[in-house]
């Protein structure tokens, strides 16, 4: 039942907002009592943090999935666009957004966790690009990967894209990325994933 609850209101919180969904709705929406919601989670942040991790998660194992394929660094950052897009594709109430401003605690624990995967998996891909002749080998991997962090999550700045796609967002500074940092092999590959 825990994982039922968590799958629902991640979805609610999602579409909705972590702000606007109350722990009724959710019980509501899955037919139980409030009460069986709180026999497995103290209160709603703590559902919001199962939540937000449990969405975490599964981003991590379908990235973890793509990277073990070994695609062409290039390819494999796009295929991590689209797995996330998909994961977030009912979000309409810019979830990062506010889970900084209402809940600071869970954001901060998150944002911990995303930079470590940048880290770990964004850095691989970028040596790995170099090594394969996609990316000039004269970046700075280090300076790179924050760079892509910092727009990553500017992104989701719901006050500069209020009107916008966001993955139209997402699709155009990757583009303007790869377009910084590749090789003219590089941007063979990045025009054919562009003309698909």
């Amino acid at each position: 039942m825990r994982t039922k609850i968590i799958e629902k209101s991640t979805s609610m919180f999602l579409t909705l907002g972590f702000k606007s969904v109350t722990m009724d709705d959710i019980a509501e929406k899955m037919g139980i009592s409030k009460k069986t919601i709180y026999t497995h989670f103290s209160n709603k942040e703590d559902l919001i943090e199962a939540s937000s991790f449990f969405i975490f998660e599964q981003i991590n194992k379908s990235i973890t999935k793509i990277e073990e394929k070994k695609l062409n660094p290039i390819e494999e950052t796009f295929k991590i666009k689209e797995v996330v897009s998909h994961f977030l594709k009912g979000e309409k109430t810019s979830p990062e957004f506010q889970l900084k401003k209402y809940y600071p605690k869970i954001y901060a624990m998150l944002d911990l966790k995303k930079r470590e995967i940048i880290n770990t998996c964004f850095k691989d891909s970028l040596e790995r690009g170099v090594i394969e002749g996609c990316f000039r080998k004269d970046i700075n991997i280090d300076m790179v990967s924050k760079f892509y962090y910092l727009c990553i999550t500017g992104i989701k700045n719901n006050e500069l894209f209020v009107s916008e796609d966001i993955n139209n967002v997402m699709e155009e500074y990757l583009e303007y990325h790869i377009r910084a940092i590749a090789t003219g092999q590089g941007l063979q590959t990045l025009n054919k994933i562009l003309s698909k």
